[in-house]
């Protein structure tokens, strides 16, 4: 079993490094066609995880019309809490100049490091805690439902990794640095989910809160990040192409799987 739970975490991180991994075959620059249909893939995958894999189970595992508002408030308190780190870190999107969160002195590499990491925080907790409902035994919720989550964020990983390491390398750094921090941004992940996964005895009586929670970090990501990145200037309905074939893909990983 625990070879199972790591497998199940470090899927998503695999499908980072092998992203990342882009950047020794391809150009200085990532051709905009491709990274606006790539960014549009992931917010594709990432939408259908969070209403299959998470909101929907959410919600089935209430009773009556009230089976909702476990969902409805984890969701607000997902959104919430991404808000609150977006704010008080400070990061650096790609393609701006413009830091947000609070003022630092830190490097444009680290804040597009930083940037990065905040993005990766709900995939891994979206992981964990589907796996931890797998673990308790949940019947809402089956191991196959948590390897098809992985599957899918992993899947998604894969151009968001290239989409991490072109920029960095853009900014001058080598291949290998660009390499090595695109896949350490993935890092998080494991680990963000091995701490639910470690808590799963403590969080399962809010169990339904925790996984729209992970739905809300994961949908202000999305919304917030990357369908302006992609949906800005020239080329947008590449985006929106890719958006559907990453949902399609998604929403039939968790039906065969789940």
């Amino acid at each position: 079993m625990i070879s199972s739970v790591a497998i199940v975490l470090l899927i998503p991180l695999i499908g980072t490094v092998v992203g990342s991994a882009f950047v020794f075959t391809m150009k200085k620059e990532m051709n905009g066609r491709v990274r606006k249909t790539l960014l549009g893939f992931a917010s594709g995958v990432m939408v259908a995880a969070s209403v299959w894999s998470l909101l929907i189970p959410s919600i089935e595992m209430g009773e009556g019309s009230g089976a909702v508002v476990p969902a409805v408030v984890g969701f607000f308190l997902g959104m919430g809490f991404l808000l609150l780190i977006d704010e008080i870190t400070p990061h650096l999107h790609i393609d701006s100049n413009n830091p947000e969160g609070r003022p630092s002195r830190l490097s444009r590499t680290t804040m597009l490091a930083l940037a990065v990491t905040i993005h990766n925080l709900p995939e891994g907790m979206a992981v964990g805690v589907v796996l931890a409902g797998a673990l308790q035994g949940n019947a809402d919720i089956s191991l196959s439902v948590a390897i098809a989550t992985s599957i899918g964020i992993a899947i998604q990983n894969i151009p968001e990794g290239a989409i991490i390491s072109m920029p960095m390398r853009s900014e001058g750094n080598s291949r290998m640095k660009s390499f090595v921090i695109g896949g350490l941004s993935g890092a998080v992940e494991p680990i963000g989910g091995l701490v639910v996964v470690l808590l799963s005895s403590v969080i399962l009586p809010v169990l339904p809160y925790m996984l729209s929670f992970a739905a809300g970090a994961m949908l202000y990501v999305v919304v917030e990040e990357l369908i302006p990145e992609a949906s800005a200037g020239r080329h947008s309905n590449l985006s929106t192409i890719g958006f559907a074939v990453g949902f399609a893909l998604m929403m039939i990983l968790d039906v065969l799987l789940g």
